[in-house]
């Protein structure tokens, strides 16, 4: 390197001073703005890396306020969330709360309302490995025994099967094992309640002869000396003729409305078996009939015509002809002068059906005689 400048030292000095000469005149030199060109020439270089510098200052900055913002939501989202959560679950149990009330206010009423004497208890679990049978916190210190009947405001449940010292266990209805005398409320058909699949019940042995109609529903009968007479069963869902005994399959009606609060008969009272469903089922009512300006009442003779067949029409218009005569059918004495039955529409030509019924005249007041023609042609 020292040889080099040593040779060409006078170009070197040379350059050096043309290139201070160009500073010099840079600094001099202004543009049309009034700036020094050394000056714009700096700013020039140096404002793409004065903005590279800023923009990953900035977004160096940024990155690190959004974090500690993030940061701060996050937490802020699940403090929420946990409120919510914890709403949520008081919502639940406010509800459960009032169910529990609602059901404990209607199963005192109900109980209130049966002569017979019971003991509220609830369902505290399911039998293991059968949806059939169900434990509640009654036991024997609380006077429940075997056999006790389990029922609930919409109908029987089951009966207790075994009593412990503070629960029992309660053989639902719907179990094949359970049994229990019952009686139609509508044409008292009696007959054997048995479980039949876990939802259903079947009615045996009740006689062919007797009538039984979907829709129908049975009441326990206290034959079974387990339940007391009168406590509805469940509402019929199909009938099947057979022999000796008809097939009839129903629809267990105290298990509705689930499995929780219940009443356990400890001393059974009887009730009348009512005629009438219970009075939670919906009753259809027809509508009023259609009302017409001027309706007239039409006489019996008028009805029996207009109404039934042909031949009751055509008999009420021989009755009409004959009491406009003046002759009484059955009534009259013998050998007396029948009705002249040529003046009944349409007796000539057929029945009287084809053409409309005969208007009735008025009756003939006492003392006088309705006119009639003779044979003859003599009044």
């Amino acid at each position: 390197m020292e040889s080099f400048l040593n040779r060409y030292r006078n170009i070197t000095v040379l350059l050096l001073t043309i290139l201070a000469q160009l500073v010099l005149l840079s600094l001099q030199v202004k543009n049309d703005q009034n700036v020094g060109f050394i000056r714009s020439w700096t700013v020039t270089a140096v404002s793409p890396l004065a903005k590279l510098v800023d923009a990953l200052r900035g977004g160096s900055i940024g990155f690190v306020r959004d974090y500690i913002r993030l940061h701060d939501s996050d937490a802020e989202n699940r403090r929420l969330q946990q409120e919510v959560d914890r709403q949520k679950l008081e919502i639940v149990f406010l509800k459960n709360e009032l169910n529990t009330a609602d059901r404990a206010k209607a199963l005192q009423l109900f109980q209130a309302k049966i002569p017979s004497k019971t003991l509220p208890s609830s369902v505290i679990m399911m039998g293991l490995g059968t949806d059939s049978m169900v434990f509640v916190d009654r036991g024997s210190v609380n006077g429940v025994m075997r056999g006790m009947g389990v029922l609930t405001p919409d109908g029987i449940l089951g009966k207790v099967t075994a009593a412990y010292l503070a629960s029992s266990q309660v053989l639902l209805v719907t179990d094949p094992e359970f049994a229990a005398g019952v009686v139609s409320g509508k044409n008292h058909a009696r007959g054997t309640l048995k479980g039949y699949d876990g939802h259903l019940c079947k009615v045996d042995y009740v006689a062919f002869e007797d009538k039984v109609e979907p829709g129908d529903w049975f009441y326990t009968s206290g034959d079974d000396r387990m339940f007391p007479s009168g406590f509805p069963v469940g509402v019929v869902k199909s009938v099947q003729p057979g022999q000796p005994f008809k097939e009839i399959m129903l629809e267990p009606s105290g298990m509705a409305r689930g499995l929780e609060d219940v009443l356990i008969v400890l001393d059974a009272v009887h009730q009348e078996i009512p005629n009438t469903p219970p009075g939670s089922q919906p009753v259809y009512v027809a509508p009023p009939p259609p009302t017409t300006g001027d309706a007239e009442v039409a006489t019996p003779a008028a009805q029996g015509a207009a109404a039934g067949t042909e031949a009751d029409r055509l008999k009420a218009a021989y009755k009409s002809s004959g009491d406009a005569q003046g002759h009484t059918f059955g009534e009259d004495a013998p050998h007396s002068k029948p009705p002249d039955f040529t003046k009944v529409p349409g007796a000539g030509t057929g029945p009287a059906a084809k053409g409309p019924a005969p208007p009735v005249p008025a009756p003939a007041t006492k003392g006088t005689a309705p006119e009639q023609k003779q044979p003859g042609g003599g009044q």
